[in-house]
């Protein structure tokens, strides 16, 4: 192994130690909610806070990494949110009341809204366009590995010990990555002359703040009409479009909405939405069919998902290597057709359909998960000059928790309505929900399948270069024979 690449690898074990620590934690705490309401007196939805909120604060801090990166150097902020994450865990595991232990998580979200996004920012600033693919199959195994042993580790942690030790389970990873983050993290290229958009800030916090929340807290058609859920989402949507308006024109915006001109990033941005509102819509649907059609208990539907989770990790790793090698578009059309069979299969079951039937469908959706997702979002990030990449990453989850949102409530609520339909036709609820499933299962089958042809249309490798006179352009450009992939041109 030359220097170089001896190097990398250590950049690659510092990031994924931090980020692997932000999905564990998040996953194994799913567990802690029915103990947190005992211990504390406190209803569902006042305890649902400490999952609420944490999603709100990372998606209302993702769009300040581009410009805290550019300003302050990649590895001083990814170490800044790793230091946090730390502090509000062992603020967490110190809470007395239920208000500390959700503001605690509140704090963790503002970490993980800055490293996630500079993760792999830091990564492609590490290894070349051609081995960038495999190593973020490394990191998206990483990723997806932790949700699913992470309510496994949680479990075995509250059997033996209290909820304060999913917050203490951290510290290790945390305090590792810290030791190698200032080690091995180089300190990156800062832009001190940048100058920090307070209204753009302001409008995209806000905006991405308000839709979180109205979205994230509402579980019926009932909830979403309610006043205060009506005023925040209006109120959120119309900042997001004041932003896209105000980014447009001025000269240091806080998200260069430029990149989007670029094409390949532009359609892995719609892709990757697109998959994502099909992860979250299972996570919605798969519990309805299990527990209110075919009458499962909770552990058996948690189980159910863990085959789609390690599936996802072990074919995101050799898809990264394929993504290196092959032309993108066949990799991650693949991955969606295999995706939309899933889902058409989910859509015909019935009452009488055996559980290892669902368990092999779920696995065949984390099969079209790993082939699709990351290597798409690697694609796309490719397409861009690296001192764009910790900008775009974070409009890349930004958009994701977006959409998928908004595709969750859709869905909740189609599910609500058409259920009510079928019942005052006379239907028994057990085939109204039945019938409710089938359509959204059919529903985001036909969304994936939508967006198959824009995978078409990713090239075998694009560059971004620079004109004369700084304008940005997209060419089509063949690196070498059998690599792929994409750089920057200088």
């Amino acid at each position: 192994m030359s220097p170089r690449d001896a190097a990398g690898v250590k950049v690659l074990v510092t990031v994924l130690l931090g980020t692997f620590t932000v999905s564990l934690n998040n996953s194994a705490l799913n567990l802690a909610i029915p103990e947190l309401m005992y211990v504390f007196d406190a209803s569902a939805v006042q305890v649902s806070w400490v999952m609420t909120l944490f999603l709100i604060c990372m998606g209302m801090t993702m769009p300040l990494t581009g410009f805290l990166a550019d300003r302050f150097g990649t590895k001083r902020i990814y170490l800044l949110g790793l230091w946090l994450f730390l502090a509000s865990s062992l603020a967490g595991a110190a809470s007395t009341n239920l208000l500390l232990v959700i503001l605690a998580r509140g704090m963790q979200g503002i970490a993980g809204g800055l490293m996630i996004p500079l993760s792999l920012s830091l990564i492609f600033a590490t290894f070349p366009s051609h081995q960038r693919g495999r190593v973020t199959g490394v990191w998206g195994f990483a990723v997806m590995i932790a949700p699913a042993i992470g309510p496994s580790a949680g479990g075995l942690l509250l059997e033996i010990s209290h909820w304060q030790a999913l917050f203490l389970m951290n510290l290790p990873s945390a305090i590792l990555g810290l030791v190698c983050g200032y080690r091995y993290l180089s300190g990156g290229i800062r832009d001190s002359a940048r100058r920090f958009d307070f209204p753009g800030f302001v409008l995209v916090t806000l905006g991405v703040g308000s839709v979180l929340f109205a979205l994230g807290t509402i579980s019926s058609l009932a909830e979403l009409l309610t006043l205060s859920r009506l005023v925040a989402l209006c109120l959120g949507m119309l900042m997001l479009v004041a932003f896209v308006h105000l980014e447009r024109r001025v000269v240091h915006p806080l998200l260069d909405l430029r990149v989007f001109t670029v094409r390949p990033y532009a359609l892995s941005v719609i892709i990757a939405c697109a998959q994502a509102i099909g992860t979250f819509g299972c996570l919605l649907l798969i519990p309805l069919w299990m527990q209110h059609v075919q009458g499962y208990d909770a552990l058996t539907t948690g189980l159910v998902f863990l085959p789609a989770a390690l599936a996802a990790a072990c074919c995101v790793a050799w898809a990264g290597r394929l993504v290196d090698r092959h032309s993108p578009r066949w990799i991650v059309t693949l991955g969606l057709l295999v995706t939309v069979a899933s889902l058409m299969g989910l859509a015909m079951l019935d009452m009488t359909t055996p559980l290892w039937v669902i368990v092999a469908l779920m696995a065949l959706r984390g099969v079209g998960l790993g082939f699709s997702y990351l290597p798409v979002t690697t694609v796309g990030l490719n397409a861009l000059a690296d001192s764009r990449v910790s900008q775009a990453s974070a409009m890349n989850n930004i958009s994701r928790r977006i959409t998928s949102s908004l595709g969750v409530v859709a869905l909740s609520l189609y599910y609500e309505v058409r259920t009510s339909q079928q019942l005052l036709q006379g239907v028994s609820s057990t085939h109204a929900s039945m019938t409710a499933l089938s359509e959204t299962f059919l529903a985001l089958a036909l969304l994936i399948l939508a967006v198959t042809p824009m995978a078409l249309s990713l090239h075998a490798s694009f560059r971004e270069v620079k004109s004369p006179r700084g304008q940005r352009r997209d060419v089509s450009d063949r690196v070498s024979q059998g690599m792929t992939g994409f750089r920057q041109e200088k």
